[in-house]
């Protein structure tokens, strides 16, 4: 059993975010349309807006549950924008190629650049309340069509050495480039609140 089952995770959740589940068994349908209902608020009854906004939770959710994250969030500050950006903690466990988890270790994994880089990976080493870590910004570009244009998604993330068989990973992601600097605050905020409790 991976030393990381004994251990409990703790993460923020921020205003305006609703943890996705992905590790729980629920009615999809049913639980986006109360989560965004819960988002939108008693006093908007727009349909279309609570049907597109449960429509993107129930992706997310979906999306997310693919990856097995601890937990996922979905943060979405303006219902009628939709998700901004989602949020994932994610443990990563040594193996026998890497049997030992270290904050460099850490830094080649998540600041490698990939053939979808749209500029070269930024990484600086943290000390946070859960251990030594590293912060990677990094901005991809995906779905590219036939007119060699994509999108761009700009991740922040950090790689938490939570002991020397296992870390955490952080990831924020998002498209909206102009909230950038936000969103990456809003990661350094919540980095500071991961804990972790044997």
């Amino acid at each position: 059993m991976p030393e990381f089952a004994a251990a409990t995770v703790h993460l923020r959740t921020p205003q305006d975010a609703v943890a996705l589940p992905v590790r729980t068994s629920v009615d999809p349908a049913a639980w986006a349309a109360a989560a965004a209902r819960r988002l939108v608020g008693p006093d908007d009854d727009e349909p279309k807006l609570l049907d597109a906004l449960a429509t993107e939770l129930r992706e997310a959710a979906a999306d997310s549950r693919e990856r097995g994250p601890i937990t996922a969030l979905s943060y979405v500050p303006e219902p009628r924008l939709g998700e901004l950006a989602r949020i994932e903690l994610s443990a990563l466990v040594a193996d026998d190629t890497y049997p030992t988890m270290t904050v460099d270790l850490l830094q080649r994994y998540l600041a490698a650049p990939t053939p979808v880089s749209y500029r070269p990976p930024e990484a600086e080493l943290r000390t946070l309340p859960a251990g030594p870590a590293v912060r990677v910004r990094h901005a991809y570009v995906q779905d590219v069509g036939r007119d060699g244009l994509g999108t761009v998604t700009e991740t922040c993330a950090y790689g938490i050495r939570a002991d020397e068989k296992w870390a955490l990973v952080l990831l924020a992601s998002w498209q909206a480039q102009a909230r950038t600097d936000a969103l990456c605050e809003l990661t350094d905020e919540l980095a500071e609140t991961v804990r972790v409790t044997v």
